[in-house]
Parts: C-alpha cells; sequence; structure tokens
C-alpha cells in the first residue's frame, strides 16, 4: 500500500501483522527493554521494516537507534521515516542524495475522538473538511489531517531540528490523493516553506507520506 503514495527513489517495506521471527540487533534491544510488549513488538517490526527498506537501497543492516524527540537515526547517507498503528508497520527510505527527507504516518480508518480535531486544526482546515465531508463522508477526513500533519512533523524536524506545532501547518486536503502543507513558522529553512504530500485510504486504514525533493 505505501508504494503507492511514495515516489519511485523511496524504498519501503510494510507489513500487517508482526513477523514471530523478527529480531533486533543488541543496540535497539537495549532501547525497548523495558517496554510493554506492544511497544517492543511495534518497535521491532518498524525496524525490521526499515532493514528491508534499506536492504532495497544496497545498505547493509545496522543499528537504527533513536534520536532527539525520538526520530529514528538512520545510517549516514540515508532519510526514511517509520510508523505503525494497530494492524499496520512500515519504514521507508532514500538516499539522502536523491531526497531531502520523508515523513509518513499511519493511522485507522476512524473519526479522531471527540474534541481533538479543535486541538490539532485551524479554523479554515476545519471549513476545508466540513466541505469535503459533505460530498465524501465515506472517508475519515479528520483522522486524515491529523495523519497528514504527522506526516509534516516527520519531514520538518529531521530538516531544521525544531518542534512543529498542529497550528504551524495550515494543510489542504485533495479527494484526488493529495495534499499541500503551508508551514507558518519563522524563519523557515530551506526547502520548508510548504510540502506536497499524498494519502491513501484502504482496509481500515489512512496513509499520508511526504517525500522532499532534494
Amino acid at each position: 500500500m505505501i508504494e503507492e503514495i511514495l515516489p519511485a527513489a523511496v524504498a519501503s517495506a510494510e507489513m500487517f501483522t508482526d513477523p514471530p521471527n523478527a529480531t533486533l540487533l543488541p543496540q535497539e534491544a537495549a532501547i525497548v527493554e523495558r517496554v510493554s510488549d506492544k511497544r517492543r513488538r511495534e518497535f521491532t517490526a518498524g525496524r525490521e521494516c526499515a532493514r528491508i527498506a534499506l536492504g532495497k537501497l544496497g545498505v547493509v543492516p545496522v543499528p537504527i537507534l533513536i534520536g532527539e524527540r525520538g526520530a529514528p537515526q538512520w545510517p549516514p547517507g540515508i532519510v526514511g521515516s517509520i510508523t505503525h498503528c494497530d494492524g499496520y508497520r512500515a519504514a521507508a527510505a532514500a538516499h539522502a542524495s536523491d531526497v531531502a527527507a520523508i515523513g509518513m504516518d499511519a493511522e485507522p480508518a476512524d473519526p479522531l475522538p471527540r474534541g481533538v480535531l479543535d486541538v490539532i486544526s485551524l479554523p479554515a482546515e476545519r471549513a476545508r473538511l466540513a466541505a469535503l465531508a459533505g460530498e465524501w463522508p465515506a472517508v475519515c477526513w479528520d483522522r486524515l489531517l491529523f495523519s497528514a500533519k504527522e506526516s509534516v512533523y516527520k519531514a520538518w524536524f529531521p530538516l531544521t531540528g525544531r518542534w512543529l506545532g498542529f497550528e504551524d501547518a495550515d494543510v489542504t486536503i485533495t479527494p484526488a490523493g493529495t495534499f499541500t502543507a503551508r508551514l507558518l513558522t519563522e524563519p523557515q529553512p530551506p526547502c520548508t516553506a510548504s510540502f506536497a504530500g499524498r494519502w491513501l485510504a484502504s482496509g481500515g486504514l489512512i496513509l499520508t507520506a511526504i517525500a522532499v525533493p532534494r
């Protein structure tokens, strides 16, 4: 699924169940030594997907550790993103010479809990979502907006090292499977004034992805 919304330069892998034979490298295992079994399984499957994606790029298996704010630490010369939700794990990676950053998110195709939309959206975004819902009510547009903003942050942070709040990106979604994000923060580093992404809703999941061109 995820490869449908990623450019050809990006390698990806996804899983719909946690493989029983997936293992962590010792440095990775130390990260999740004290976490819940659910979190350990998510982490392990995500790293397994990441190594499959890296293998498609010709990169040998390496530990993918956690950096600032939980961002995956990719090998030198590689950019990527990892995501998971109930019933889905995925990773995407690319050579930094081809892609500047990747942001990717997966969510269940369910409406957001009551009150969450007001927290994560701008008034203009809510107006656009209402118009979309009137025409295409089968799509969980509020959850899609949340996912798109998660992908925006995952693409933004590796480029800037700065926090980005939900109110700092104005996202416009189209029914054609695309979205754009206008970044409202100042100052803006190169190639971060706006992001363009794609989305897919299928099989009870909502997927969003951004690949920032080099």
